[in-house]
This record gives C-alpha cells, sequence and structure tokens, in this order.
C-alpha cells in the first residue's frame, strides 16, 4: 500500500472517529440544537426582509428577530403551559378529595354499553385493570404536577437553561447560517448541486412541518377547548392543550379525548351533549386536521399523506416529541436521495 494512500485512510478514519466524538459530546443538548436551526429556518425569512428595509448591522438585525421570534412564540408557550398545569393541578385535587372518581366514569360506560366490555376484554384489556390504572394515573400526574407546579409551570434552571442555550445558537445560526451552509457544502463531498438541492428540501420540509403541526394543533386544541368550555366540562385549557399535543399524531389526535368523553356522556344519558360533541369532534376538530394537515404539510414537503402519517409517527416513537419534525426530515431526505440516484442513474444510460 503507498503511503499516501495509508495516509488518505488514516485521516479518514481520525476524521470519523473526532467527529463522532463530538456528536456524542453534544448529545446532550440535541433538543436545543434542532429547535435553534428551527427556529433560525423559520424566521430566516422575516430577518432578510428586515435587513432589506432596515440599514442597520447585522447584530442588530439578529437580535431584533430573536425578540420577536420570543414574543411570538416563547412568552404564549410559557403562558398557556402554565394555564394548562393549574388546571391540572386544580384537576387532581378533586380527585384526591374524592369529587371525582375516574373509575365511576369506566362502570358507568361498561354497564351502559355491554358490548364495549365484551370488546375490550376480547383485544385483552381487563376492565378492573383498566379501572385501577386510569385511577392511579390521574393521580401520579396531578401529583407530580402538585410537586413541581412551580418548576414546571415557571422553569427549571436546566429548562431555562436549554432554552438560554437554544436561542444563543439560534442568534448565531441566523446571523452565520448562510456561510455556514456554504462551507458544509464545500465540505461534503456529495455534488454541489446535490447539496444544494438537499439543503434545500431539508429548509422547506422543517419549515413546513413545524408550521403546519404548529397551526393544527393550535387549532384543534382551541376547537377542542372551546366546545368543552360550552359544554361545561372541567378544565377546558387542560384538555384543550392535551388535544394539542396529540394533535401531532395525525388522522387519531385529537379524538383520543372527545371521543371517550362523548362516550360518556351518551353512557351518562346526556344524548344531547354527546351528538353535539360527537358531532362537532367529527365535522370541525376532524375536518381541521384532514383539511389543513395536507395544506400545510404535505404540499410544502411534497410527501403523500400516507408517508407523512408514517414518518411521524415513527419520529414520535423513536425520538420522542422532537420526532414530530425529525420523521418527516428523514422521509424527505429518503425521497430526495432517491430522487437524485434515479436522475443520475437515468442520465447513464
Amino acid at each position: 500500500m503507498k503511503i499516501e494512500e495509508l495516509e488518505r485512510w488514516a485521516f479518514l478514519l481520525t476524521l470519523t472517529l473526532v467527529s463522532c466524538l463530538f456528536l456524542y459530546l453534544i448529545k446532550p443538548f440535541f433538543a436545543s440544537i434542532l429547535w435553534a436551526c428551527i427556529i433560525a429556518i423559520l424566521f430566516y425569512p422575516m430577518q432578510i426582509r428586515l435587513q432589506e428595509k432596515l440599514n442597520i448591522h447585522t447584530n442588530v438585525i439578529t437580535l431584533i428577530t430573536l425578540i420577536v421570534c420570543i414574543f411570538l412564540v416563547v412568552i404564549p408557550v410559557l403562558l398557556l403551559l402554565t394555564s394548562f398545569v393549574q388546571q391540572g393541578i386544580f384537576i387532581y385535587q378533586r380527585i384526591d378529595a374524592g369529587e371525582i372518581q375516574p373509575e365511576l366514569y369506566i362502570d358507568k360506560i361498561r354497564q351502559t354499553f355491554p358490548m364495549a366490555q365484551e370488546f375490550l376484554e376480547n383485544i385483552g384489556i381487563e376492565i378492573a385493570s383498566l379501572r385501577e390504572n386510569v385511577t392511579k394515573a390521574a393521580l401520579a400526574t396531578g401529583s407530580f404536577l402538585t410537586k413541581n407546579a412551580y418548576a414546571v409551570s415557571v422553569g427549571t434552571f436546566n429548562f431555562l437553561l436549554e432554552l438560554a442555550l437554544m436561542l444563543y445558537i439560534a442568534f448565531f445560526l441566523l446571523r452565520d447560517g448562510k456561510k455556514l451552509i456554504e462551507k458544509l457544502i464545500y465540505v461534503i463531498p456529495l455534488g454541489d448541486e446535490r447539496e444544494r438541492l438537499l439543503f434545500r428540501k431539508i429548509a422547506g420540509a422543517a419549515r413546513a412541518t413545524v408550521k403546519g403541526n404548529f397551526v393544527v394543533a393550535l387549532v384543534q386544541g382551541t376547537l377542542g377547548g372551546f366546545i368543552f368550555w360550552v359544554l361545561d366540562v372541567p378544565a377546558p385549557i387542560l384538555w384543550g392543550g392535551v388535544m394539542a399535543v396529540l394533535s401531532l399524531i395525525p388522522a387519531v389526535g385529537a379524538g383520543l379525548i372527545w371521543l371517550p368523553v362523548a362516550i360518556y356522556f351518551y353512557a351518562d344519558g346526556q344524548w344531547t351533549t354527546a351528538s353535539i360533541l360527537t358531532t362537532y369532534g367529527i365535522l370541525v376538530i376532524g375536518l381541521a386536521d384532514n383539511i389543513l394537515r395536507p395544506l400545510l404539510v404535505g404540499r410544502d414537503t411534497k410527501l403523500p399523506d400516507w408517508m407523512v402519517l408514517l414518518s411521524t409517527l415513527g419520529g414520535l416513537a423513536l425520538f420522542g416529541i422532537n420526532g414530530f419534525v425529525i420523521g418527516p426530515l428523514i422521509a424527505v431526505l429518503f425521497v430526495a436521495f432517491w430522487q437524485i440516484f434515479g436522475e443520475d442513474f437515468n442520465s447513464y444510460n
């Protein structure tokens, strides 16, 4: 083996090792880096427009963009989280005092709809264990919120540290992101045109996924909380927040909350209330997902609906809450690489 070839392979091996070590080093800050990148992608067009209109230093423009981001995104999320926790504690206190007994709701549904009990038993779910687990889960969740109310609503030191780190990284990505992309294009050996195409697809997919899912979650959570408030369901903000989070799961989402509530209303003899909630859930909450998600996510990512669903579910299963972004990004990269391969292969024939 020639010395030059040995040196090249040794360098590549060392480069790979150092890169893996660096990635392992920053692994604890993965979420902060991911959301800093997303903030940079989402708010970069705003920064460009500000630079065109305001003849001031780039650092000042970037700082203004971040401040806008804080007021539009960070503060509203913290306020909603505070209300969410407060209503969660309120529900827990009522359960702990015996004013709300989750097992009684299950018993009422079982007595009114015996076929539901047979169905659950056929798929291996025992009513007794379900009653016990629901009560334990409600008490455990409420107890956690009560013991950590200040930490959850205001923010722990670690949360504030990650938030500050995210904004700090986002500042430099907004300011120097274009230069960083050019450096990556320079060092990655895939061909400049291919790399530019991949970066454009990644940016478009991230922007569409976050904006689309955020809008869908906001709309479904608001619609769900509103109908719960109208029907006098306890803690509508809490359940609206839960529906907003669950709406990240396409085709299922908010139905995991409003459908059991509607079933309970039927079991309790409140047929009018149950019918209103069922109709509203199907025609309003459900259609909001079926109409908005394909328009905001599938269209911009250029992914079919079934691939958006599978990639989102797979991302959530593998990466947790961050997976609703990571999953579609991986799917976009998968499609993009095969498109590039197909174009290159056909060009050789």
